[in-house]
């Protein structure tokens, strides 16, 4: 199997196991975010598929998920019932980061294989936007855990809110 069918596969693992946990989601701003995680995938799947096709490389574009998470993080901060809600699908964020990190090393792994311009290009890509939903279901993941606690959105500073 080469690096770009090894790609193609890890993203149809991930775009699949998104949306078991959009579905299984209580909170419509969860579902919504790992949807959106899950529409990532896709586009991820389609890049790669693109490539392996010899046809033209769509860009993998930004995620939209990140400011989703972010303004709904937000929005919880301090609502006691949407913090309850969260608690009860922490098994489903563990299992969201533990595939990101999986993901994210993968990633890796298939950037220092690859050989090719082109697909070394797409892969760095794909790995930054894979750290990206680390970061979204890290953070998920801490304020369910401890939502009186969650004071500032990890990414953009080490400093926190006071």
């Amino acid at each position: 199997m080469n690096i770009l069918e090894k790609a193609l596969r890890k993203e149809g693992e991930l775009k699949a196991h998104y949306e078991n946990i959009a579905c299984a989601a209580r909170l419509p701003g969860i579902k919504k975010i790992f949807t959106l995680l899950a529409e990532d995938e896709q586009k991820h799947y389609d890049a790669v598929l693109s490539m392996m096709q010899w046809t033209d490389t769509a860009p993998v574009s930004d995620t939209a998920a990140l400011e989703t998470a972010k303004e709904l993080l937000s929005a919880w901060t301090g609502d006691s019932e949407t913090a309850a809600h969260l608690k009860r699908d922490v098994d489903g964020y563990r299992l969201a980061l533990t595939l990101e990190t999986e993901s994210v090393r993968f990633y890796e792994g298939l950037c220092r294989e690859a050989t090719d311009a082109g697909e070394k290009k797409l892969l760095a890509t794909i790995l930054r936007e894979e750290k990206k939903h680390y970061t979204i279901v890290a953070n998920l993941y801490e304020f369910a855990l401890k939502p009186e606690y969650y004071l500032a959105w990890g990414e953009f500073s080490n400093l926190r809110d006071l």
